[in-house]
């Protein structure tokens, strides 16, 4: 909690979390993201413990939102961003991060300058390998437009789901100038999975209690009928069918669920395929404005 703003996902073990890294390195996941401001560091300091400063992982993480005086605010100056970054090599137990994202980093603070000098800086200084932006999740992404004419950055992290499609038109560009994409909240908070209901009750610290509300639950049941029935011609569970969805566009680089415990894990590696092209034109074309009207009411909540 950020004062009175939940942050996380409610109550979590270190032990299962440990366990889950580890078991998601014996899976063959070899990709792990995280950022300072989750767990107000302690995500970090898991993710360091677990893994060290092991050559045979790659290692993302973010900076620039910040909690202050029990406030969420953010910080995008180019001596902030320096410092951060040294406290995140600190956490994490790494002599180079090997990504270091702009956390929702905006326009305005692109155009400032500061936040890409810190980010050129530490790269030259070897603190870093390459940097990128993790973009906003509702705009339509100026940012973007902006690292890609000015050729800065390496890659961008976007949300992309079965519900929030609105990066979609950037993903061709995005390849074709060879910037790296991270697709985020590919189970929209859980509720792609097909485990929530009407009665589901979220605590207090988790930040989806006024999000996922039963009307969103039932709305999104109802609104992605056409879309589960893909489920049995398939033959694979929700999830395997929302990450399956995302990774079939080739211009994505990786795909980040999330992991909690052991059995995520499992769930997130287990039956992925690639989704035959009608298949995808009913997610995007044939059920995309009824998702993009759910995904405007999702957004009012926050």
């Amino acid at each position: 909690m950020v004062g009175n703003t939940a942050i996380g996902w409610g109550d979590a073990d270190d032990e299962s979390s440990r366990k889950a890294i580890h078991a998601a390195m014996d899976a063959g996941i070899n990709f792990f993201d995280t950022a300072d401001i989750y767990g107000l560091g302690h995500s970090e300091n898991l993710i360091g413990a677990a893994l060290g400063n092991r050559s045979d992982v790659v290692i993302a993480t973010k900076c620039g939102n910040v909690a202050r005086n029990e406030q969420f605010t953010t910080d995008y100056s180019k001596d902030y961003l320096i410092k951060a970054c040294e406290q995140s090599l600190k956490r994490l137990r790494r002599d180079t991060i090997d990504y270091l994202q702009l956390h929702t980093a905006r326009l305005q603070h692109l155009q400032n300058g500061e936040c890409i000098e810190a980010m050129q800086q530490l790269q030259a200084e070897g603190k870093i390998r390459y940097w990128g932006i993790s973009l906003n999740t509702f705009d339509p992404f100026p940012e973007a437009t902006f690292l890609m004419d000015a050729k800065l950055g390496s890659g961008f992290q976007l949300v992309l789901n079965m519900i929030n499609q609105r990066a979609l038109p950037l993903l061709s560009s995005m390849q074709e100038k060879g910037y790296g994409v991270i697709a985020r909240m590919p189970l929209q908070f859980g509720l792609l999975t097909g485990k929530f209901s009407t009665e589901t009750v979220f605590p207090k610290n988790d930040h989806r209690k006024g999000r996922l509300t039963p009307e969103i639950i039932d709305r999104t049941e109802h609104d992605l009928n056409a879309v589960w029935k893909l489920c049995e011609k398939y033959n694979c569970s929700r999830a395997a069918l929302a990450l399956s969805y995302i990774l079939s566009h080739d211009a994505v680089s990786t795909v980040i669920p999330g992991i909690r415990t052991t059995a995520h894990v499992e769930a997130n590696t287990t039956g992925l395929f690639r989704l035959e092209a009608e298949d995808l034109r009913l997610i995007e074309e044939e059920n995309g404005a009824a998702m993009e009207a759910l995904m405007k009411d999702i957004q009012l909540l926050g």
